[in-house]
């Protein structure tokens, strides 16, 4: 494959990532976390960027709620209360670390990372582990911008998390590469 073609395969990536909505709304969710942890919540050029920005990732924001609503709801019994179906998210987690660990103790050291049932688990419980730090991190934005721990949570710790929280969002957006074919 020439430079040029690796290239083009590259920016076909971009292109197929910023053509998301929610991708675009990460990116300005991290310009806006970055910039309310600059200005600290002082006025100046970087407080009127996180203002900005905030107005503007509204738009993104529109019928969001849907798709979280359908993630949370859809593999659930109906009528399950919602503390019983967190507490399934956080079980299942477990469950699948507990699986990982017997993998692998019946397989050898050098061959864990072979065997496809062993990788497809272990990407399965990164993915979940980063959505739970993640989630963590959004917890502390949220108390942040309500306001309900003032001095332990400054804009700047609301800023900090959130532009982290941010950057994991937009990691996990990410398009897996396409495999080259060599011949």
């Amino acid at each position: 494959m020439s430079t040029l073609d690796a290239t083009r395969a590259e920016l076909a990536l971009v292109v197929l990532y910023l053509n998301k909505a929610e991708a675009r709304d990460k990116i300005c969710r991290a310009i806006q976390y970055g910039s309310k942890f600059l200005s600290d919540g002082q006025a100046g050029t970087a407080q009127n960027v996180d203002k900005s920005t905030s107005l503007a990732r509204k738009v993104f924001r529109l019928f969001k709620f849907v798709n979280d609503l359908h993630g949370l709801i859809s593999p659930v019994p109906q009528g399950t209360p919602l503390p019983l179906v967190l507490l399934g998210k956080v079980g299942e987690l477990g469950r699948l670390s507990a699986s990982m660990k017997k993998l692998e103790k019946e397989l050898k050291h050098g061959e864990k990372y072979h065997n496809e049932q062993y990788r497809a688990k272990l990407k399965k419980s990164n993915e979940r582990s980063l959505a739970l730090v993640k989630s963590a991190m959004d917890i502390v934005v949220a108390v942040g911008l309500l306001q309900l721990a003032p001095k332990k949570v400054t804009p700047r710790v609301t800023g900090g998390f959130g532009f982290v929280s941010s950057l994991i969002s937009c990691y996990q957006l990410l398009p897996s590469p396409q495999k080259s074919k060599t011949t």
